[in-house]
């Protein structure tokens, strides 16, 4: 059976939030699941087939590869996929993540052993949260995506989230964690968020006076092994996941910026032009790192640029992939026929990092 498969974006709040449980209940990547990271602009296709919505995180268990889950703005509504047909169950929110995974080990006490009562709140405050908490987040912290009037509404809307976070600060006046003496899965889950918030007006979070035990709270788990391990690898991936229904181009960065103000992609591979070669070099997802190395392994950090492309936006384009042997080896490589790559072809220009 293939591993669970944890779609996950390293600085989606809801994604933090699902890794702080995974690797709480001992999981980690590589052994027990398998983390693909996912580029918000260019979701997978494996993603995308399973949720209408294709948000992150996404936990997928049992068979299968896709997987649906809540989004970088907020929880998705779907719940899990069917399980025992041959088909995934799809964790598809967060706190669904959570729980399943503190459901299989919870060694800190985080969900386990707690009181009806106690999950009652703890659905509670992810609710508040993940709702008028996380609107007036939004509208605080990206004030400029919601134009002229989101701009105006700003201090607003800090105001509002103030007052909720207030509440918060005076639940951990007793015991210094939102249920008492010892944390659990409301202070992790509403840990990024919060952290979020703080980061949006550095000083001014830190100099609420009516926020002290929440500014200390924070500073704690900010420093917390917990949440730095899920900050860093193997938990966050250095480049996005790539998917085998893609195809990829490494390019010279020189060269792609040129694309970019030319409209058009030109080149082959690196030092040759497509009217030199006649076609454009490109890589199936396994064959991406060893040519690298092999064609751009001396070239610094920086230098080298990774082209996500999608077979049928090539196709609309009026460029056709084929699979042809490379003359030294006889591996089968896919060449692009057809003409300049235009740009609108290209899912993901992301840099290649060693």
């Amino acid at each position: 059976m293939h591993p669970p498969v944890l779609y996950s974006f390293r600085r989606c709040p809801f994604a933090i939030r699902a890794r702080l449980a995974l690797a709480a209940s001992g999981l980690q990547p590589g052994a027990d699941l398998e983390l693909r990271e996912v580029a918000l602009k260019a979701k997978p296709p494996e993603l995308l087939a399973t949720s209408p919505n294709a948000t992150v995180p996404a936990l997928v268990l049992g068979a299968g590869n896709g997987a649906a889950g809540d989004g970088a703005t907020g929880d998705g509504n779907a719940g899990d996929g069917n399980a025992g047909d041959g088909h995934p169950s799809v964790l598809s929110e967060s706190l669904a993540v959570m729980q399943w995974a503190l459901e299989r080990q919870d060694p800190g006490g985080w969900w386990q052993g707690r009181s009806a009562a106690e999950h009652q709140a703890i659905h509670a405050l992810v609710a508040q949260n993940d709702g008028p908490f996380k609107h007036h987040l939004d509208r605080f912290k990206y004030a400029s995506r919601y134009g002229t009037a989101g701009l105006s509404k700003r201090h607003e809307h800090r105001q509002a989230a103030l007052v909720i976070l207030r509440g918060w600060n005076q639940r951990l006046l007793h015991g210094g964690w939102l249920l008492g003496g010892q944390p659990s899965l409301a202070d992790w889950a509403l840990l990024p968020f919060v952290r979020q918030f703080r980061l949006a007006d550095p000083s001014g979070f830190d100099a609420e006076p009516m926020l002290v035990a929440l500014q200390a709270w924070l500073q704690r788990l900010s420093a917390s092994a917990e949440l730095r391990a899920v900050l860093d690898p193997p938990w966050v991936a250095r480049w996005p996941w790539r998917s085998p229904g893609w195809v990829y181009h490494l390019a010279l960065a020189r060269d792609w910026q040129a694309a970019r103000a030319e409209g058009a992609y030109c080149h082959a591979t690196r030092g040759r032009t497509l009217g030199e070669v006649g076609f454009i070099h490109l890589s199936e997802a396994h064959q991406v790192e060893p040519t690298a190395r092999r064609f751009y392994g001396d070239l610094p950090r920086g230098e080298v640029v990774l082209l996500h492309l999608e077979p049928d936006r090539l196709a609309a384009a009026g460029l056709d992939v084929r699979l042809e042997p490379a003359p030294d080896s006889g591996e089968l490589f896919p060449h692009l026929y057809g003409g300049a790559l235009p740009l609108s072809a290209v899912l993901l220009a992301a840099p290649w990092q060693w």
